[in-house]
This record gives structure tokens, C-alpha cells and sequence, in this order.
């Protein structure tokens, strides 16, 4: 009779070892789904920008190094972007993401001050229509970072809670790493105005 109490007290830690792990994959695959949704948005908006700067291009002739300064910040964006696709959980890979996110920002700005200047580019159709593009895509980014962190956040509380931890740690589960952005200017999207 001992035994098989004590057969029941094993399995009933044993069932609950695993439902901790369980949930532990859970919260991370969905935290790795929601970064997903940030490559989404950040490649749509890495492919809006070379139309961006090739409408620009015909009218700030004089601009050259700002728009070779775009394209520049967003290449290493895209660079930065893959890397922490592959592991949206890595310390290093989020703060160059967010780095390279900051930098892109900054640079288009710049373009937009810039082009504030130039009264044709301000009335192009196909300008007009891509910064309204890039404003929808900035709105969605912001949506889907905060999903992230969110995601994150509820992954990492439950990895840290106890015994969590304890099953945490002899299956080498990590804690995850927000997305923040380094510049509080850089958190909000970028403004784009044509008045």
C-alpha cells in the first residue's frame, strides 16, 4: 500500500514537472509568434522605403547624403531584423534590433524635415501615398511591439515564479528580452505631415 502511495505522489509530480514545462513552450512559442508579427510589419516597412527614396531622389537632387543615409540605416535594419528573427528571445539580438530601429528612424525623419523644403514632392501623388503608407505601417509596428513585449513579459513572470523556476532551469529555459527602443523620441512613429 505504501508503494503505491508512493507511486501516486510520483506521478503526480511528474504530471506536474511536465505541465510546467508544457506551458513553458506554450509562452515562449507565443512570445517567438509575436515578434513574427513585428518582421511582418518591419519588412513591409523596409520595402516601402526604397520606393520612398527613389520618389524623393528626383526632386532633392542636392540631398544625396540623406538619402544614401536612409537606405544605409535601413539595410542594417533588415540586417538587425533577421538576426533577431532567428532568436527573438536574445538579449544582443534585440538591443541591435532596436538600435538599427532607432537609427531608421532618425534618418527618415531627417527625410521628412527635408522634404518639407521641396513644394513638388509634397504634392507627388506616389509620395503622398507611401508616407501614408509608412505612417499605417508605423501605427501597426507599435501595435505589434507592444504585443510582443506583453508576450515577453507573461513568459518571463511565469519562468521566475516557483517552482517554475526550478523546471525553468534544468530545461535551460532563458529569459526572454523586451523590445525597447533607445530613443523615446524613436517610440513613437514617425510623423509625416503635408500641410
Amino acid at each position: 500500500m505504501e508503494f503505491i502511495i508512493f507511486l501516486i505522489v510520483v506521478l503526480i509530480i511528474i504530471f506536474y514537472v511536465v505541465g510546467i514545462y508544457n506551458k513553458l513552450v506554450a509562452l515562449k512559442n507565443r512570445f517567438k509568434n509575436a515578434f513574427s508579427q513585428i518582421d511582418v510589419q518591419l519588412t513591409r516597412r523596409y520595402d516601402l522605403i526604397p520606393n520612398l527614396v527613389s520618389t524623393a531622389k528626383g526632386y532633392m537632387k542636392h540631398e544625396k547624403e540623406t538619402l544614401e543615409a536612409v537606405i544605409s540605416a535601413r539595410n542594417s535594419a533588415v540586417d538587425a531584423s533577421k538576426v533577431a528573427a532567428g532568436n527573438p528571445g536574445d538579449a544582443n539580438s534585440m538591443k541591435d534590433l532596436a538600435a538599427a530601429e532607432t537609427m531608421l528612424t532618425g534618418t527618415l525623419g531627417k527625410l521628412f524635415a527635408l522634404s518639407e523644403s521641396y513644394p513638388d514632392l509634397k504634392a507627388n501623388e506616389t509620395m503622398s501615398s507611401l508616407m501614408e503608407e509608412l505612417t499605417s505601417t508605423e501605427n501597426k509596428i507599435s501595435f505589434a511591439r507592444q504585443s510582443f513585449n506583453d508576450s515577453v513579459m507573461q513568459y518571463n513572470t511565469y519562468l521566475e515564479q516557483f517552482p517554475n523556476s526550478l523546471v525553468a532551469s534544468r530545461f535551460s529555459f532563458e529569459q526572454a528580452n523586451l523590445l525597447k527602443l533607445e530613443d523615446p523620441a524613436a517610440k513613437k512613429p514617425v510623423k509625416v505631415s503635408f500641410d
